[in-house]
């Protein structure tokens, strides 16, 4: 059965991998290298409450993430790619030549940086982790989707536009609490202007960092989030008020969870446009906070959130509980 994706092109229902009869790798014993532990990101602060992008930047080898959690991240990703395609896929006709490039620059990196983990041979690339070979002269999806189906992280295209920079594709498997086909084709202004404290104090500037972003420079930052739910797939949720009577100080390591995002920006030197990756982490709060110093930390950055944002983040409803359990590591 063959769908229209959003752009009007045909998109086979579940895209695979083609096998490759003449392969000169056919029959190969390939030894893959072991991949690292999940890196633990610890993006939240002691002190006032401060809404900034914090940019760093980070080597093209840091572009994306690779780690354990990369089988069962990419075949969450390959089931949500089959059977919710119009959730986690969208691209607007403008975005076709970014598309492309995002896989270029993709499917030249992967084997660039992970020599171990991906290789290239002319217009194929072997993914050694997951035994796929995807021939990029004959794409069987599009090419954004195919880029991410490669890599851990969600990949948004951001271009010029006349009201400032414009959302135009993504492939966003691992949402934290919004939908992309409600943001897809605005201004990055209005894609977050229901962030409490963002149209005042964060939407000029990150419309001139999008402007004023060179090709040479890959920029990452961390945010975090203290969701009750560990999916990553997690298109709602956001400003939940009621009290919720069922997670206590007793359950909150058990019920609450770290979400961070680990994003990253980079000018795409042919279309002019950002590639934007968000790498999503969900660690149970024991992981993060297990230690008073860590659980002081986290507990100072929750007591600083004005009120709107943790309304904004659905954090009210166990705020209390959640408090109750870091202090109660700290002084254990």
């Amino acid at each position: 059965m063959v769908r229209l994706s959003a752009t009007g092109a045909p998109a086979l229902d579940s895209p695979q991998a083609v096998p490759m009869p003449d392969s000169s790798t056919e029959g190969v014993f390939r030894r893959v290298p072991p991949l690292p532990d999940e890196a633990i990101h610890l993006s939240f602060e002691p002190g006032p409450y401060r809404m900034a992008m914090g940019l760093v930047t980070v080597p093209e080898a840091a572009w994306f993430e690779i780690d354990a959690n990369y089988p069962a991240e990419m075949a969450e990703r390959r089931d949500l790619l089959a059977t919710r395609h119009a959730e986690v896929f969208g691209a607007l006709p403008e975005s076709d030549a970014a598309r492309h490039e995002t896989l270029a620059m993709v499917a030249a990196h992967l084997p660039r940086a992970h020599p171990g983990w991906f290789e290239r041979e002319g217009d194929r690339l072997i993914n050694c982790l997951t035994d796929e070979t995807w021939d990029l002269a004959d794409l069987p999806c599009d090419p954004l989707e195919l880029a991410g189906r490669l890599v851990q992280e969600d990949l948004c295209v951001i271009q010029h536009g006349p009201e400032g920079p414009r959302f135009t594709a993504a492939v966003l498997c691992f949402p934290s609490r919004w939908r992309l086909h409600e943001k897809l084709g605005k201004p990055l202004a209005a894609v977050h202007g229901s962030v409490p404290i963002y149209p005042d104090r964060l939407a000029n500037p990150v419309d001139r960092f999008m402007r004023a972003l060179k090709p040479d420079r890959i920029a990452s930052r961390v945010n975090w989030s203290l969701p009750d739910d560990s999916a990553l797939f997690q298109p709602t949720g956001k400003w939940r008020s009621d009290a919720d009577a069922t997670i206590t100080p007793e359950n909150a390591a058990d019920r609450l969870f770290v979400r961070v995002e680990r994003q990253t920006l980079r000018r795409l030197p042919e279309s002019d446009a950002v590639l934007f990756g968000i790498r999503v982490h969900s660690y149970p709060l024991p992981r993060i906070a297990g230690s008073p110093e860590i659980a002081a930390r986290l507990a100072d950055a929750v007591r600083a959130l004005p009120h709107e944002m943790m309304h904004y983040k659905s954090m009210l409803p166990f705020r209390d509980a959640l408090l109750a359990w870091l202090d109660a590591r700290v002084v254990a």
